[in-house]
């Protein structure tokens, strides 16, 4: 199995600086991933050190909490995509969710969807997945997928915990083959990829990506 090309090479902590981010791409480049995965500020860079190759710059919106407000959300996903963004994972707004503003929670996905599709730039949304019960992770996919979404993704990997099996499961079964599933947070080794692969995710968020495609284990903790 062609294992890097289910990741997304990811590099989201606070201090990456220049350096990193061009480390991030000769490593995307020399192992095939399908994408890099960033904050928005380091977009521009990252699509011109990678054009004219095949890999994706991914960026994040509304990370790593999805409390912004939807104009918010909506002026970073076009600022990113203006600066070469091919695909975009924002963070839903889980306390709206939490309250039961189902609409609300439904708008903030179809308006980046809008922006995003409208430039043919996919869309994951991230649910937090350990915040959420698995029924609350059932009525989130539902929610992505009434909104056009591309893929649901598990976790930011900054919070309490990251992809479980049970939950990558759960999500695909929810999405009923309406999108796709991306579990981000926790994949470290070359089996939990395996293992993930074959719960449903489509997609792997990886900090570890070189040690997995390379059959090393990781200290590493995203």
């Amino acid at each position: 199995m062609n294992v890097a090309k289910y990741i997304d090479h990811t590099l989201l902590k606070p201090e990456a600086d220049k350096k990193s981010i061009e480390k991030l791409c000769g490593e995307a480049l020399e192992y095939g991933f399908h994408s890099i995965c960033i904050n928005g500020c380091r977009v521009k860079y990252a699509a011109d050190l990678l054009h004219p190759s095949d890999v994706k710059v991914c960026a994040v919106i509304g990370f790593p909490l999805g409390a912004c407000s939807i104009k918010a959300k909506i002026c970073e996903a076009r600022d990113v995509i203006e600066n070469g963004a091919d695909e975009i994972d924002m963070v839903m707004n889980i306390g709206k969710f939490k309250d039961g503003n189902f609409d609300y929670v439904l708008a903030d996905i179809e308006e980046v969807v809008r922006v995003a599709h409208s430039s043919n730039v996919f869309v994951k949304v991230i649910l937090e997945t350990c915040l959420l019960d698995n029924d609350e992770i059932i009525k989130a996919c539902e929610l992505a997928v009434r909104a056009g979404a591309d893929f649901v993704k598990t976790s930011t990997g900054f919070n309490s915990g990251g992809a479980t099996l049970e939950a990558v499961a759960i999500m695909k079964k929810a999405v009923d083959g309406k999108a796709l599933v991306k579990a981000a947070g926790g994949v470290r080794n070359y089996q939990n990829a395996i293992d993930f692969i074959n719960a449903g995710a489509d997609r792997l968020g990886c900090s570890s990506s070189v040690d997995i495609v390379t059959g090393a284990e990781s200290a590493d903790t995203y």
